[in-house]
């Protein structure tokens, strides 16, 4: 657990085999509620943001209903259900008695949520007429109880949105999340550069099979267009450099909660050798833990 954030963690055993597992998200406003959102819809959960306590039973039932294809249901409630948000704490009992189900309260001191609503300057929902403190000590005594029922408590005052991020990675994901998305695209030069790329490399210095009569009408998706591209001078070590250099990027990206990068490979018109390229970095990147990798071959139908 990351010591840069302060968490009270209560141990809550794990779900049932096929059944769902919820989380609850709530606490005070302004102490991150929507980053955590976010981090956890990153992370693979079925997020449902600002949801009245009632609607918790009905939604359950309908994920339930719809079996593994909704495995995980991360929840978003907030004191702006106003009446409604007093009824949290019995809905979590009841869901409790029969679904997996852990309550994440955040919270942060006083002067720092002060600082937070000033810099985007928005009033605190339950301000009214009164200061921010004003709406902030009313929400600390409408919030008690439940933080009282929760099973994780995050207090954000020292936390950054990247830092929180990370807590929630931490905490939530599984052993099977690939911690960075990739996606390897070929793509031909004369179509221009992908306007999604993170990271791009140039195929161009090997020998172009577009010029051996038998090869051009092929792709590097052909074993003998990809065996004749891998086998010229050079594109081994490339391969195995390029794909050692880009393990310690991908670890960075993790760190940064950087959760998805695209690589692009380009060569004259994305058909030949970045298309072999791309397929031996995916297969090298994919025995890589933590990495999920899909390839796309963005230029590879033109003529």
């Amino acid at each position: 657990m990351s010591s840069e954030s302060r968490v009270e963690e209560a141990v809550v055993a794990g779900p049932a085999p096929g059944r769902q597992s919820v989380i609850i998200v709530t606490g005070m406003s302004g102490a991150g509620r929507t980053t955590v959102g976010n981090a956890l819809e990153d992370l693979g959960w079925y997020v449902v943001d600002n949801l009245p306590p009632q609607m918790l039973v009905p939604l359950l039932e309908v994920a339930e209903r719809a079996g593994q294809s909704l495995p995980r249901i991360a929840v978003v409630v907030d004191v702006r259900g106003g009446s409604l948000f007093s009824e949290l704490r019995d809905r979590v009992q009841q869901l409790k008695a029969g679904t997996h189900v852990r309550v994440l309260f955040l919270e942060a001191n006083d002067a720092v949520l002060v600082r937070r609503f000033e810099q985007v300057r928005r009033p605190h929902p339950l301000q009214g007429e009164g200061t921010l403190l004003d709406g902030i000590t009313e929400e600390r005594a409408r919030t008690a109880a439940i933080r009282e029922q929760a099973d994780i408590v995050v207090d954000t005052s020292e936390l950054n949105i990247h830092q929180l991020s990370r807590t929630i990675t931490e905490l939530f994901s599984e052993a099977d999340t690939p911690g960075v998305r990739v996606t390897l695209t070929s793509f031909g030069y004369k179509y221009g550069l992908p306007t999604d790329a993170d990271i791009v490399a140039d195929a161009r210095f090997l020998p172009n099979p577009y010029w051996v009569p038998e090869l051009r009408p092929g792709t590097g998706l052909d074993p003998d267009v990809s065996g004749y591209v891998l086998d010229q001078e050079g594109a081994e070590e490339f391969v195995d450099g390029y794909s050692a250099a880009l393990l310690p990027v991908l670890a960075g990206y993790r760190r940064e909660n950087k959760r998805h990068a695209t690589i692009a490979v380009g060569c004259t018109g994305g058909r030949h050798r970045s298309v072999a390229i791309v397929e031996e970095l995916a297969k090298r990147l994919r025995a890589q833990p933590g990495v999920s990798v899909s390839v796309k071959h963005r230029d590879l139908g033109r003529e």
